[in-house]
C-alpha cells in the first residue's frame, strides 16, 4: 500500500500543465469555473494535467501569447506533448472535472455558462482524438479538487473543504458583548500602513521620504523583500534589498508592498475559520488587490493604486468573526453549498451580523479614508456605495473573480442578482465579460502559484 501523505504534491495553476512519467508524485488542480483534465497512458507510463481557464480566445486566433489557457489551443498541445513524451493514442484515458457554476447562480451565470463552453469543448476534441473519458464530474454547483497519482495513475475528484460532520458541535450565536470584545481584540493595523495608504491617494504628495522610511524599518523591509521574490511579483533577477526593489519596482510599488507585507501578520494564517487552507485570508487579499488594480487599469475609473490598496482591505471584518467560524462551519457549508445562499445572508442568520458591517466599524474605529471604508462596508452589495461607487464595483468583481477562477482559499459566496447592472456601472456589457476573465488570465495563473507556495 502505498503511503499517499508521504507523496510530494504539485498545485498545476490555471493556464498551465505538467506532464511526468511514473513517480512519486501527486498533482492537483483546484477547480471552480475552469476545467481540469488529466490523461495517461498507463502501459508506457506517461501522464499529466492540464488546469484550462477558458473555452477558446475571445478574438479568433488571439491567444494572447498563453494558448495555454484555452481549451481549443491549449488541450491539444498537452496531448501533443503526451505523444512526444511517448504516450501512446490506443493507451490513453481521459478523467474531466470542474465547469462549475459556483453560486449563488444567476441568470447572467448561466447565460455566460463558461465553464460549461470549455467543457463543451474539451468533450469534442477527446472524442476528436480518439481518448476514451473514464471518469467526468462537471457543471454543478460545487467546487473542487482533481488529482492524479502518478506512481498508479488513480484519479480523484473531491469535494473541496467539505466538512467533518461526525464530529460538530452545536454553535451558539455570539451576543453584542462578545461581538464587540472580538472587535476590540483585533490588532490595530500597523500605523506606517494608515500612513501609506492615505499619502497613495494623494496626488500631489512625494513618496520619496515615505519610501526612505519604509527602508528604515526592519521587519516590514524583510517581508518586502519575500513578497518580491513570490510567484506573483517575481521580477526577472532575484530582489535581494530594498534598494533593488526600489530599483526594479518604484517608490508606488514598493509601498503597495510594504503595506501587503505588513497585514500578512494581521490575518489568522491558520486554518479553521474562514481560511480554507494555511495563509487563505491573507492570499485572498492580495488576489483581491492585484485584481482589483488591473480591473482599474482596464476600466480607468479609478486610480489603480486606490484599487490595489481597497482589494487588499477589503475583508478586514472577517478578522473579528474567524473566531467563531471554526465551530460554525459546518452549518456555514451547508447552508452556502446546499442552500445556495450568500455569504453574509448565513453571517447574518447564525452570528447576527456581518464581515461587512464589522469591517466598517474597524474602519471607522481606526479613520481610514472613507472611500476605502465604503469598500470594506459595501462590497458585498456594491450598488450601496455613495462616496466611491466606481471603486465599490471593481473590488465586488474581483472578489468575485477570485471566488469563479482561484478556489479553496477562503469562505466566500458573493450574490449575482444584479450582474448586468454591476457590470455596467464600469463600463462592461455581459458578454464582455469573458474578455475580461482573458486580460486577467495572467494576473489569476500567477496567483494560483502564490498561493500554493
Amino acid at each position: 500500500m502505498h503511503h499517499y501523505l508521504s507523496f510530494k504534491r504539485n498545485s498545476v495553476s490555471s493556464g498551465s500543465y505538467v506532464i511526468s512519467n511514473r513517480k512519486n508524485e501527486i498533482l492537483n488542480a483546484y477547480l471552480g469555473t475552469c476545467v481540469g483534465v488529466a490523461i495517461y497512458d498507463p502501459v508506457n507510463g506517461i501522464g499529466g494535467l492540464i488546469h484550462l481557464l477558458l473555452a477558446e480566445p475571445t478574438i479568433e486566433g488571439n491567444t494572447m501569447g498563453r494558448p495555454e489557457n484555452y481549451a481549443s489551443t491549449g488541450l491539444p498541445m498537452f496531448i501533443g506533448d503526451l505523444y512526444k513524451n511517448g504516450a501512446k493514442k490506443e493507451h490513453l484515458k481521459a478523467v474531466v472535472a470542474g465547469g462549475v457554476l459556483v453560486g449563488p447562480v444567476s441568470g447572467i451565470d448561466i447565460n455566460l455558462d463558461i465553464g460549461g463552453r470549455t467543457t463543451e469543448i474539451v468533450e469534442r476534441l477527446l472524442r476528436k482524438e480518439g481518448i476514451p473519458i473514464v471518469k467526468m464530474e462537471t457543471g454543478g454547483y460545487f467546487s473542487c479538487c482533481l488529482s492524479i497519482n502518478l506512481s498508479n495513475w488513480e484519479s480523484g475528484i473531491d469535494l473541496i473543504n467539505m466538512p467533518d460532520e461526525s464530529h460538530e458541535v452545536k454553535f451558539n450565536r455570539p451576543t453584542k458583548a462578545q461581538l464587540e470584545r472580538a472587535m476590540a481584540d483585533v490588532r490595530p493595523i500597523p500605523q506606517i500602513v494608515l500612513r501609506i495608504i492615505r499619502m497613495i491617494q494623494d496626488e500631489n504628495c512625494s513618496m520619496s521620504d515615505l519610501a526612505k522610511e519604509v527602508r528604515q524599518e526592519q521587519v516590514i523591509t524583510a517581508k518586502v523583500i519575500r513578497l518580491c521574490n513570490t510567484a506573483f511579483f517575481r521580477q526577472r533577477l532575484k530582489v535581494d534589498s530594498i534598494d533593488r526593489a526600489l530599483l526594479v519596482l518604484g517608490e508606488k510599488r514598493l509601498l503597495q508592498l510594504a503595506i501587503s507585507a505588513s497585514m500578512e501578520d494581521f490575518f489568522p494564517g491558520e486554518t479553521g475559520g474562514y481560511s480554507l487552507c494555511k495563509g487563505g485570508l491573507f492570499n485572498h487579499a492580495v488576489g483581491s488587490a492585484v485584481i482589483s488594480e488591473k480591473l482599474a487599469a482596464i476600466t480607468g475609473l479609478v486610480p489603480e493604486e486606490i484599487a490595489y490598496t481597497a482589494g487588499l482591505l477589503h475583508d478586514i471584518g472577517k478578522v473579528a468573526l474567524d473566531q467563531y467560524m471554526g465551530l460554525a462551519y459546518p452549518l456555514f457549508y451547508r447552508k452556502i453549498q446546499f442552500g445556495d445562499e450568500s455569504l453574509i445572508n448565513v453571517e447574518n442568520e447564525i452570528f447576527g451580523a456581518t464581515h461587512t458591517e464589522i469591517g466598517g466599524i474597524l474602519a471607522e474605529q481606526w479613520s481610514m479614508p472613507e472611500k476605502i471604508g465604503e469598500v470594506i462596508k459595501f462590497h458585498h452589495t456594491p450598488e450601496q456605495a455613495c462616496f466611491s461607487p466606481e471603486l465599490t464595483h471593481i473590488v465586488y468583481f474581483a472578489d468575485l473573480i477570485l471566488s469563479r477562477f482561484m478556489v479553496g482559499n477562503e469562505l466566500d459566496r458573493l450574490n449575482t442578482d444584479d450582474f448586468t447592472e454591476r457590470l455596467k456601472r464600469i463600463g462592461i456589457r455581459p458578454e464582455q465579460f469573458p474578455g475580461i476573465i482573458e486580460k486577467l488570465s495572467g494576473e489569476i495563473s500567477h496567483l494560483s502559484l502564490y498561493e500554493k507556495e
